[in-house]
């Protein structure tokens, strides 16, 4: 490796990217793979801590702790105990659990032995049924019941798919584990109780190349059952390098992380790239941000542990910037977020509690995780950051994908190194058979978000072509809520959007049409929705009864309107306390925009004050 090319001078400022990139990625010498990677911070930090996992927020004094040594004899013990399973380079392996401090071996394991294919066990059981056919996984990974009852019991469920179930403990587990039950024709065992005869110290089988996949993530699912897509291990590196070369954090510097290894923000954010610096993640306990004793607890545990960076969605920074800062946060250098749009109350009430940066970034499971990130020392609060070195971005004119110059709206599309092989469509006698299902052209991928760019390469978001719901930074296919709207006998066309929500930034609420002579309420399809939903989170707010659906000028659904419309519902609700407020929420290019009209006795900055707290436009009128 050409470590004296491996790291730029200097990444902190805009004019930086040139320099950077004056150098071919090629001579960078990254690492092949991501086994590759934690070899060489094992060989280079041993005793350095690698990994520090929280049992739970009340236990935070209580963490186990993994050398980068002690990583790597894990993820050789867990990879060969694979092979032995049968698992070679071209096979899947399924892992299903909160976090904790196997899991974290273990997906490295899987990368080394095979291919990991992470999934949400909150996810109905029929999807995951269908991931793991799409994925042709054989073996899982996965809570056990002292971990999470819920998703053992799913595991269970799926059993009959697979060949071998191995089982992790929670973080810290003393005493004997309690016995696994027998499933006729599957291996079910502790992991690391079947791992403890392997060869810690090489994997039998042959690393994976640059080319080879690392892992299967699902997208979310934005179009009906959620897409796998095919990550190399270059792909993985690649961004996760990217996102260590900004020189603001140093070999010192520890990195929190709260998001759930499904996720790929977790994965490249806060495994991989602080594995080429050698720094030390600190990882909280399976429920990550979902915990709320996490938050008593929070501004302790980063005096403590001396945290230097995070990253998290808005809706936590939103509450983090009421919790008491009651401890010693000078080492929080900033806090990254994503996922979903930020509110600039969020932003300003975040930064003047703490004192730190918040910063920006954009990208997606499709271009491996982060494609735009912001610069802590030159923050431009109204871009969310600019494009990673060896990233191309541009935007396009709809329609007709001619490019646009800088400042124009558009179509965001990214290229280079980053961008996923492909989806999962299938396997034939060579493994994946993948496929970028109109997503990938001339190797430049459609975003499906509506962006412009500056003459720094800085990103703009604009809004999203897609009709997704993005709540909480969780992306919820619309056509999951109206097909299940859609199964009442009484409901004959059903439109789905997501509505401005002050903790959640958007929260998913429907609008229906009933067949003439339909005896149902309001309230009755709302039970019906949360019965027959196959995902928790995608369960409707409210379902509002309409003569008719919207529609645009050429006779199709028009989801704009229907935004419209929840989005006036919403600031409706939150200015109600407001004498003569009146409001309304107009469509302005493709953007819904609030706006606000308000007698001059009404004092203004209170309502802009309540405004900042949700991630769309507005504008106020004072009337006389």
């Amino acid at each position: 490796m050409t470590e004296n090319l491996l790291w730029p001078p200097r990444y902190r400022q805009p004019t930086d990217l040139p320099d950077i990139e004056a150098v071919p990625l090629a001579d960078r010498g990254l690492p092949e793979s991501t086994y590759a990677l934690l070899s060489r911070a094992a060989t280079l930090w041993p005793e350095r801590t690698a990994l520090t996992v929280l049992p739970e927020a009340a236990r935070w004094r209580e963490p186990a702790r993994r050398t980068f040594a002690d990583l790597l004899a894990d993820v050789h013990r867990y990879a060969n105990l694979l092979r032995e399973l049968g698992i070679r380079r071209s096979d899947a392996v399924a892992l299903m659990s909160p976090n904790c401090a196997d899991l974290i071996p273990a997906t490295l394991a899987a990368q080394l032995a095979g291919i990991a294919a992470p999934l949400n066990g909150g996810l109905s059981r029929d999807y995951l049924h269908e991931l793991l056919r799409r994925s042709g996984a054989r073996v899982l990974i996965t809570a056990g019941p002292e971990l999470a009852g819920g998703t053992w019991e799913t595991a269970q469920a799926l059993a009959p798919e697979l060949d071998a179930i191995l089982v992790v403990r929670p973080t810290g587990a003393a005493g004997e584990p309690a016995p696994l039950p027998g499933i006729e024709g599957v291996r079910v065992g502790y992991l690391d109780e079947l791992a403890s005869g392997m060869d810690s110290s090489t994997f039998a089988g042959d690393p994976p190349r640059a080319s080879d996949l690392a892992a299967l993530f699902h997208t979310g699912g934005t179009t009906g059952i959620p897409k796998l897509a095919a990550h190399t291990h270059a792909n993985e590196i690649v961004n996760a390098w990217a996102i260590a070369a900004n020189s603001v954090l140093d070999a010192d510097s520890v990195i929190f992380a709260a998001l759930p290894l499904f996720h790929v923000n977790a994965l490249v954010v806060t495994l991989l790239a602080p594995l080429f610096k050698g720094q030390q993640a600190v990882w909280a306990g399976p429920l990550g941000y979902r915990e709320p004793a996490l938050y008593g607890q929070f501004w302790q545990i980063v005096e403590h542990y001396r945290i230097a960076a995070m990253s998290a969605v808005p809706t936590v920074y939103a509450v983090l910037a009421q919790c008491p800062v009651d401890a010693d946060i000078t080492s929080l250098r900033y806090a990254a977020v994503g996922a979903a749009p930020l509110p600039a109350a969020v932003r300003e009430s975040f930064e003047s509690h703490t004192g730190a940066t918040l910063v920006e970034g954009y990208g997606l499971t499709e271009a491996t995780c982060a494609s735009a990130a912001s610069l802590p020392d030159t923050p431009r609060p109204d871009a969310v950051g600019q494009r990673l070195p060896y990233q191309q971005v541009k935007v396009l004119r709809p329609g007709t994908w001619e490019e646009l110059p800088p400042g124009e709206t558009g179509i965001l599309a990214i290229s280079g190194p980053t961008v996923f092989a492909g989806y999962v469509v299938g396997r034939d006698e060579h493994g994946y058979v993948l496929d970028g299902l109109g997503k990938l052209a001339d190797g430049w991928l459609d975003t499906g978000d509506l962006a412009r760019i500056d003459e720094d390469a800085f990103v703009y978001l604009a809004g999203r072509a897609k009709d997704v719901i993005i709540r909480g930074g969780h992306n919820i296919d619309p056509a999951m809520i109206e097909d299940a709207l859609l199964a009442h006998p009484g409901v004959t066309a059903a439109g789905a959007v997501g509505r401005p929500d002050t903790h959640s930034g958007e929260v998913p609420v429907a609008y229906v049409t009933l067949a003439p002579g339909a005896e149902t309420t309001e309230d009755e399809l709302l039970e019906w929705a949360s019965d027959h939903m196959p995902e928790r989170t995608a369960v409707p707010k409210t379902v509002t009864v309409l003569d008719a659906l919207p529609m645009t000028d050429i006779g199709k659904p028009s989801k704009l309107a229907l935004r419209a419309d929840a989005t006036r519902r919403a600031i409706c609700e939150a200015l109600a306390p407001f004498r003569g407020v009146e409001v309304d929420a107009l469509i302005e290019d493709g953007t819904v925009v609030a706006t606000v009209t308000v007698p001059s006795e009404v004092d203004e900055s209170e309502v802009k004050g309540i405004l900042g707290q949700y991630a769309i436009p507005s504008r106020i009128e004072v009337r006389p």
